[in-house]
């Protein structure tokens, strides 16, 4: 590197005594065999040099490994390096999932001449919203994360899967640690000093953020680049911003979407897909079998539709009113109900979340009875549906709401109960309002925007929402007082979600408009 850093890399060599391309994947989790074989060695067999680099401060690259702040530069050292070998034929694609499509981005914020394409899975551009994107701060996966750097080099890899894939039942202590700044207190291992800096730095703007973002990658990359993502994936909403952008600029983009979690991806599929891509657009050969540039697999039936943008056009608006008791209805709320619904947080035994979008290998659907049956947690239900209702796009809920403290999070999901009654998350969000738009006592509005959905529900199933105050230990818990980080007091505090014709509280989903 400029500054004098040795990065270790593998060199994937195709045996052929033809030219060929070369394709970079700069990682922070290792090399290997294993690693190799998923990721490199069945398109080096295909006709691809492959260069699987460890970024610096890991796996024997020298330096420091801190998240985000060296990968543009070092992405671009290594492309020079590469200009140098005999066998770089002056034709490049960056390829990369999680973190590693964060490295691909960084390289893409300056593209080099020689690059001909990218393609990122469940990609990760900007760090700052990986740990902070919904206001509180992401505890469980930014302290699993943390944990696996601070053991990842002194286990082996079937030790190292073992720890990953246990990580949210060892740290179920640790969770529970106050203040927030003194989770990270107990992991062992390696000292992971961003960690507490990425806790004490809640804002966007901060200096800390300006070099951990790729963003600026999205504007200026101008190469075919194709996306998957996953519909429980942590990293949607990036991954669907990269689309957005790259599409309103007129890149060549395509996107593949699944009922994925981070952990889980269709990869005969997704190697299938990006072969094709590269293969057409790096080297000029063969045609794209894909008929769309959006492919989506629907959940609830398993079904590939294909669109040309997502999300699609031909949707229309379904609005759902909250009444009581429990009701989620097509018309509001009449004189004579019940005017609102009430339930106390207690941050002392804050409200859990099982599933949804998160680093966790227990992410994604899952049944979600026994959060349902607490005393914080909320629920509105539909009637059994008639038809199949098919949802594509982002839900809103919009909520009038008070509380007896301007210390609040509120946590909305939306759940698929089917004809047993079994209730299953599709998506979620949590906000959390600057106490200075909130007076204790008086009503507010607040709006939240769901994660997109591809999702189908069944006739016969119900559409159910529910609210509560948090999702720990996935997001931190609201302490009911202005300190957030450094304080172990607790206050509970009670909400009240209004339903009246006055004030009423409603949830909207984009459906599919039936073809004729």
């Amino acid at each position: 590197m400029r500054d004098g850093t040795v990065l270790l890399a593998d060199h994937y060599a195709p045996v052929t005594a033809q030219a060929c391309p070369t394709l970079l994947i700069r990682c922070p989790y290792g090399r290997g065999p294993m690693f190799g074989y998923m990721n490199a060695q069945w398109y080096a067999e295909r006709g691809y040099h492959v260069i699987v680099q460890s970024v610096r401060g890991t796996f024997g690259s020298k330096g420091v490994f801190s998240p985000g702040t060296a990968e543009a530069a070092d992405a671009q050292d290594t492309v020079a390096w590469l200009r140098r070998q005999a066998w770089f034929d002056g034709r490049l694609a960056a390829l990369g999932a999680s973190y590693l499509g964060y490295t691909a981005w960084s390289l893409a914020m300056d593209p080099p001449p020689e690059l001909k394409a990218l393609v990122v899975t469940k990609a990760v551009h900007d760090l700052h919203a990986a740990a902070h994107a919904q206001g509180p701060f992401h505890l469980a996966d930014m302290l699993m994360w943390a944990d696996l750097f601070a053991h990842q080099e002194s286990l082996g890899t079937l030790r190292n899967l073992r720890h990953m894939y246990t990580a949210e039942r060892r740290l179920t202590s640790s969770f529970a640690r106050l203040p927030l700044a003194a989770t990270g207190d107990t992991l062992g291992g390696v000292d992971i000093p961003w960690y507490r800096e990425w806790i004490d730095h809640p804002d966007a703007g901060d200096a800390l953020w300006r070099e951990r973002m790729a963003t600026s990658a999205l504007e200026t990359v101008d190469v075919p680049t194709m996306i998957f993502g996953g519909l429980h994936d942590v990293f949607l909403e990036q991954t669907l911003e990269q689309y957005h952008c790259l599409r309103r600029r007129g890149v060549e983009v395509a996107l593949t979407l699944g009922p994925w979690t981070h952990y889980q991806l269709d990869q005969a599929l997704a190697v299938t897909e990006t072969l094709a891509w590269l293969d057409h657009y790096v080297c000029g050969r063969g045609e794209l079998a894909r008929e769309h540039p959006v492919r989506v697999q629907v959940g609830g039936t398993g079904q590939w539709e294909g669109f040309t943008q997502w999300p699609p056009t031909s949707t229309a608006s379904h609005t759902l009113y909250l009444r009581a008791p429990g009701r989620l209805e097509q018309s509001p709320s009449e004189e004579g109900e019940a005017a609102s619904t009430a339930f106390t947080y207690d941050p002392a035994d804050p409200t859990p979340s099982p599933g949804g979008a998160t680093l966790s290998p227990g992410a994604g659907p899952r049944d979600n009875a026994a959060v349902e049956a607490r005393p914080d947690v909320l629920t509105f239900t539909t009637a059994p549906l008639p038809a199949p209702l098919v949802v594509y796009g982002a839900p809103t809920a919009v909520l009038h709401v008070s509380s007896d403290s301007p210390y609040t999070d509120y946590f909305v999901r939306l759940c698929d109960v089917d004809a047993k009654g079994r209730s299953r998350n599709v998506a979620d969000r949590i906000i959390r309002p600057t106490p200075e738009q909130t007076t204790p006592g008086a009503p507010r509005s607040l709006t939240l925007t769901l994660p997109d959905v591809a999702h189908s529900f069944a006739a016969g199933h119900r559409v159910r929402i529910q609210i509560s105050g948090g999702a720990h230990p996935r997001y931190a818990r609201n302490t009911g007082a202005p300190d957030q980080t450094d304080t172990t007091n607790l206050t509970a505090t009670t909400r009240h979600v209004h339903h009246s014709p006055a004030l009423p509280s409603t949830f909207t989903v984009p459906t599919a408009i039936p073809h004729p």
